[in-house]
């Protein structure tokens, strides 16, 4: 991305009592940032709501992500939409916020005029001061949910400690700063009020909570909290870091019907040359001795992870031994990105030499490969039964999901509304699986009685 000059962002005043749109690019923990503020603005009058790429809104607010090139150019090319639209009169206020204004805000507001605020990733009460409203600490935990009504994701920290070296994410977001249990069990009653039947625990690294706070690792203990509460039919964690995994942790998973047996740990590579060089606190022997205790200990556990792939200096051997790892482990879900060469990380120094080509076919070897094991994987389900939350009507099939899967990045299964009409959101119902493909699942309702 061009670095322009720096410039000042200008201020920037909204109306009252009018509409106002959020459109969310990049992760959960931007979408738990925009129901917040979207709870701020209803509070004061406004009619709040998500948007994805058009809104009927004279107001705007683009909530962006930064994390890597493909993510910044996305965001780019949204404020760019939106900055035609108030140059064209059909929106009268453009902010933006997020990860990508918290990294760039001078060089964008020079180069995007259009733009009437820039605010970073912990401005939330300036953006509600700029309209003229007052911030209100007790809305804390308060959202205007963007996702069905029974699930919800719960922001338990914010930041991140870790020093991977390809990752911006700490100087975005600062240092890990966790949220006191309370604030959270409290957050969790009032979601559990609304109807949340799914809890998804995030932030930059699960597995870091409390020891800001508290001195030592206290996930354990939420997810305790949490699951002793019996608020939630699902709690599931997302973003779990495999250096100093928590001991107590796969025990109580074990234990209680009310956790999702689903892990999700970005692994990144297994070369061990690798692994140093991105500062990631493993090496690849320690990586498979955890691969391993996770199948010993909970054996029934969907494992999803992420990997990297180009990053510098990969040579095409150390490609090959992440794919057999890959192969060997057969992993339930897997993500993959292809190197992001971000300034000011530690990895930056570093020639970025594998080419953009070379890595986008590196990506696409893996995926691959992957989603070969993901229909084996499938395959063996099916006529076996399993217990689905059903989360939307789409055309003529109802889109649910088992324990196993996250909404939006893991399998789903689809049943036929025209022989099953009664079937209803949020509602789990015991299923038998017909028939499968890489990551779809083909169901039919036992009975549709919910359980």
């Amino acid at each position: 991305m061009t670095i322009p000059n720096l410039h000042t962002t200008k201020a920037l005043t909204l109306k009252k009592n009018k509409e106002i749109s959020i459109v969310t690019l990049g992760c959960s923990k931007n979408t738990v940032d925009s129901e917040s503020l979207l709870r701020q603005f209803e509070a004061a009058g406004f009619k709040a709501e998500h948007a994805e790429e058009a809104t009927t809104s004279r107001q705007v607010v683009i909530n962006t992500c930064g994390f890597i090139g493909d993510a910044k150019q996305e965001s780019i090319d949204t404020i760019l939409r939106f900055a035609e639209a108030r140059k064209s009169g059909k929106i009268d206020r453009l902010i933006v916020m997020g990860c990508l204004a918290q990294r760039y805000q001078a060089e964008l507001a020079a180069e995007i005029p259009e733009v009437d605020g820039w605010f970073g990733v912990n401005d939330q009460p300036k953006i509600v001061e700029s309209a003229g409203l007052l911030y209100r600490d007790e809305l804390l935990g308060e959202r205007v949910l963007s996702t069905p009504p029974h699930y919800a994701y719960l922001k338990i920290a914010e930041g991140c400690d870790r020093q991977c070296s390809f990752c911006a994410i700490p100087l975005i977001r600062g240092k890990h700063v966790s949220r006191t249990l309370e604030s959270l069990m409290e957050e969790a009653a009032k979601l559990s009020a609304r109807g949340v039947k799914e809890i998804m625990l995030i932030s930059q690294d699960l597995t870091y909570y409390g020891v800001d706070l508290y001195k030592k690792q206290m996930l354990t203990e939420l997810v305790r909290q949490l699951s002793d509460s019996r608020l939630f039919r699902w709690i599931r964690l997302h973003y779990l870091f495999p250096t100093s995994f928590p001991d107590d942790l796969l025990p109580l998973m074990r234990e209680r019907d009310n956790i999702c047996n689903y892990i999700d740990i970005p692994l990144q590579h297994i070369n061990s040359r690798i692994l140093k060089s991105m500062r990631r606190g493993v090496n690849a022997t320690q990586t498979q001795q955890l691969i391993d205790r996770f199948r010993t200990e909970l054996p029934d556990a969907a494992i999803r992870t992420s990997f990297i792939v180009g990053y510098p200096g990969e040579t095409q051997e150390e490609m090959e031994e992440l794919l057999n790892f890959i192969s060997y482990n057969r992993f339930d879900r897997v993500g993959v990105f292809t190197y992001s060469h971000e300034e000011e990380t530690h990895a930056f120094q570093l020639p970025d030499d594998v080419p953009e080509d070379e890595k986008t076919e590196r990506a696409a070897n893996l995926m691959k490969l992957q989603e070969q094991i993901a229909f084996e994987l499938n395959q063996k389900l099916e006529g076996k039964s399993l217990e689905v939350m059903i989360d939307r009507l789409e055309g003529d099939y109802w889109i649910g999901r088992t324990q196993y899967d996250s909404p939006e990045v893991d399998n789903e299964v689809l049943v036929d509304m025209n022989i099953h009409p009664n079937l209803k959101p949020g509602e789990l119902y015991r299923m038998t699986i017909d028939s499968v493909d890489q990551f779809d699942l083909f169901a039919t309702p036992i009975s549709d009685d919910p359980i």
